[in-house]
């Protein structure tokens, strides 16, 4: 597995490298690197249909848990396949599609090898095992994702859109991280085998976590009322939308509610029903806004919205026989949904335009695309005997095996699938029939036949629906181990042609001639459509959002960004001390009933000692009062290292003060005598409760952390080392010499830099304007250079 992820990654370095002369063809050395997965699939595969899971691990950072743990089991496998296997076919076309565009070979290169690290993170996130890892090449997705769906910089749509799908996959890969934490805290377990092997048990907790994790799918899938961002992504080039929003990516909600529904099901009573009802809700909502489409790839991109909410309904029921169902509309979904998006490219590369109004008679021009497209539709529409049949079969008799409300998801389906058919007539008919159904009359001329190679991907995706649709025993192969591999037993059952006379081929036959209907009276629905009253939709939901954080931002920004130092500092301080104070109180106060108030009462005088000099320091209204005031407190410390017995930091304290009022003094002998006074406002008053707040904080901060300690303290280990090891007694200058030796050099390089600083401006105000050194006189242009230079440090 390790290797395969090296050779992405070379692959993709080549890429960027070797575009600048190898223009369009730079995408067959980007299928270098799918092509290579698909080879170690095939090493791997037999042993993995038999059951044995294929692991690989990769320590980070042990002490967080964090392990890049590879584990391929029989579903990774159906997900891997999927993403190597159209990984190399969608390359292979884009060598094509990208012929004839004169795209740059900068947008090239970048194009190609932001491809393959794609397809490494797909990899990755199907095969990671530890829950971290997992967010790490979502993350990861994500931000290729945007870098594709944003590849024309120059167009402002593109790079909203790239935007869009970024705040709305990343804002949800966020609460994603926070329910998986939460989840992997409660069940004690990091991997996502440990949670299938051992599920938490029901608890709050747990049932935040599933709705966070929840949340995280439901954004990077496309569900409603997220599913806004799928259809704004189509301005990405055609390669990449069939790669990333039809076949791979946006199968990653999927795939991780197929991981957790087994985990979760059982345990949260809300998981079924709220992700059924989300699954369904997102299907007739993707059906119905595709039969509104004139663009093709946003007609695609829709019923691709829709599709995956019957897959999220399948997989988030958590039963056998739905799980088997979720796996088979898995792959016939990838299988006729790339290979539709590829023959859309195709006409866009051809004709110029993907508007369906502009289109007709395209099949007698390009009659192996009409044929393939005719293909993939039918099987999207669930027309036997293709495979998209098959699943859509399995998927209708497991809800019907379910009980309760699952009839009203299976009425909720049997509608979503009669969109499916219409849309997918409206489909095929608008792009290569006969006949327009606008008034416009600028009609595509006649359109050149493209190269073979160019249609060769889109046959050799749609042959795989039309042989598993014949011999389903071939998907079974595949589909059933994957569904036992989430739940034990799921996929006994298998896939089957012809299952006789029975309710599931009645609701089909149901759904195609309601479908059909409703193509033959398209002009009826569609001013029923018009007809209908607007509500809201997500991407003004989207839109709302985004200008109420700017305005809001705007805001905020002007009342803390607004120049002031004290506002800044009022802000940092609160933020310190609030956060930790929930914390410390959170905790409980039990440790401080241990505390010691005073060991003797020199330790008492030296305290008072400081409480009064740091008091009469924000007292007093003269400057050099207030820095000999100041080293007092300095000096009241060092007495209680000393009563401590630490005579050498006692030593350190006394120089380090006595240094500092001698600096204070030398500046503060330009500056005012005196503090200005100002009358008490309540900027004032906001300042004082800080400083108590604060005050009162770091207080609570040093007895909490003082009285909280479980381990026994660091000191003890250097005490036992010091002598054996360093030969020293005194284990203060052992610490600072031999055990935070590096520490130690660093400090000294501080105080040498702050110590040419001081040097430097003593050299700055010993000087005149002129550039002669000062006679010692106190000229006033000298005192100004130094007033400034004192102020400036």
């Amino acid at each position: 597995m390790t290797a395969v992820f090296a050779a992405h990654l070379v692959v993709a370095v080549a890429c960027a490298l070797l575009a600048g002369r190898l223009g369009p063809r730079v995408f067959l050395v980007g299928a270098l690197a799918p092509l290579a997965a698909v080879v170690a699939l095939v090493v791997v595969t037999p042993a993995v249909l038999d059951g044995t899971v294929e692991s690989a691990t990769v320590s980070w950072v042990p002490g967080l848990n964090l392990d890049f743990t590879m584990r391929l089991d029989a579903f990774g496998l159906l997900l891997a396949w999927l993403v190597a296997g159209i990984g190399v076919m969608v390359m292979a076309y884009a060598w094509q599609y990208f012929g004839g565009h004169g795209t740059p070979r900068d947008d090239l290169g970048r194009m190609s090898a932001t491809l393959v690290l794609f397809a490494a993170s797909m990899l990755g996130l199907v095969t990671a095992d530890n829950v971290l890892a997992l967010f790490v090449f979502w993350e990861l997705t994500t931000v290729t994702s945007f870098l594709l769906i944003g590849t024309d910089d120059r167009n402002g749509a593109a790079r909203a859109a790239a935007l869009r799908a970024a705040l709305t996959t990343g804002a949800g890969g966020l609460v994603m991280l926070g329910g998986l934490v939460l989840l992997a805290i409660q069940a004690d377990t990091w991997t996502l085998s440990g949670l299938a092997a051992d599920p938490p048990p029901g608890s709050l907790a747990v049932g935040v976590a599933a709705a966070c994790i929840l949340v995280g799918a439901m954004t990077k899938s496309a569900q409603a009322p997220f599913h806004f961002w799928l259809p704004g992504a189509m301005a990405a080039p055609t390669p990449i939308s069939a790669y990333l929003h039809s076949a791979t990516m946006v199968k990653a909600g999927v795939y991780l509610v197929a991981r957790m529904a087994p985990v979760l099901a059982p345990e949260v009573e809300w998981w079924r029903p709220t992700v059924v009802t989300v699954g369904v809700v997102t299907m007739v909502i993707g059906g119905w806004r595709a039969l509104r489409q004139n663009d093709l790839k946003l007609l695609l991109a829709f019923g691709t919205v829709s599709q995956l909410g019957l897959m999220f309904a399948l997989f988030g029921v958590g039963e056998p026989e739905a799980t088997a169902a979720g796996c088979a509309v898995l792959l016939a979904h990838a299988l006729f949904k790339s290979a539709l998006f590829l023959t859309v490219g195709i006409i866009d590369h051809q004709a110029h335009t993907r508007d369906l109004r502009r289109l007709r008679g395209l099949r007698h021009q390009l009659p192996v695309v009409a044929g393939v497209a005719a293909v993939a539709a039918a099987s999207m529409a669930g027309i036997p005997p293709l495979f998209g049949f098959v699943a859509k079969e399995s998927a209708l008799e497991a809800f019907l095996d379910l009980e309760g409300s699952a009839l009203l998801a299976v009425a909720v389906i049997v509608a979503a699938s009669a969109l499916t058919v219409a849309y997918s007539l409206r489909y095929w008919w608008g792009g290569f029939g006969d006949a327009t159904d606008s008034g416009i009359h600028q009609l595509v001329g006649e359109v050149h036949a493209p190269a073979p190679a160019f249609v060769a991907p889109a046959v050799l995706l749609a042959v795989p629906t039309v042989v598993f649709g014949l011999v389903p025993s071939l998907a079974a192969e595949l589909t059933g181990p994957a569904a036992d591999a989430l739940i034990p037993g799921s996929g006994e059952k298998g896939l089957s042609l012809w299952h006789g006379v029975n309710v599931a081929l009645g609701l089909s036959v149901v759904a195609v001639t309601a479908g059909v209907l409703m193509f033959v009276g398209r002009r009826a629905v569609a001013r029923a459509q018009s007809r209908l009253p607007r509500i809201g939709t997500g991407e003004g939901a989207y839109d709302a959002s985004v200008r109420g954080a700017n305005v809001f931002a705007d805001r905020l920004t002007g009342v803390l960004q607004n120049g002031s130092l004290p506002t800044y500092l009022t802000v940092i301080l609160l933020t310190a001390v609030t956060l930790p104070t929930v914390a410390l109180v959170h905790g409980g106060t039990d440790g401080l009933a241990n505390l010691v108030g005073a060991e003797s009462i020199a330790q008492v005088g030296a305290a008072v000692a400081a409480c009064v000099a740091a008091v009469a320091v924000a007292v007093t209204r003269r400057r050099f009062a207030a820095a000999l005031l100041l080293g007092a407190v300095g000096y009241s410390v060092s007495l209680l290292f000393v009563v401590q017995g630490a005579p050498d930091l006692a030593l350190t304290q006394l120089l380090i003060e006595t240094l500092s009022v001698v600096l204070f003094v030398l500046v503060f002998r330009h500056l005012p005598d005196r503090f200005e006074t100002h009358r008490w406002n309540r900027s004032h008053s906001v300042r004082l409760v800080v400083s108590v707040l604060v005050g009162v904080f770091m207080t609570g901060a040093i007895l909490f952390s003082t009285s909280a300690r479980v381990d026994p303290s660091i000191s003890e280990n250097f005490i036992a080392r010091a002598q054996p090891e360093a030969g020293g007694k005194n284990i203060v200058n052992v610490i600072i010499v031999d055990f935070r030796g590096y520490d130690t050099m660093g400090e000294i390089a501080v105080l040498a830099l702050a110590a040419l600083g001081v040097a430097g401006l003593v050299a700055v105000g010993r000087r005149r304007p002129d550039g002669d050194a000062d006679d010692g006189d106190a000229d006033s242009s000298v005192d100004g250079v130094v007033d400034e230079a004192g102020v400036t440090a």
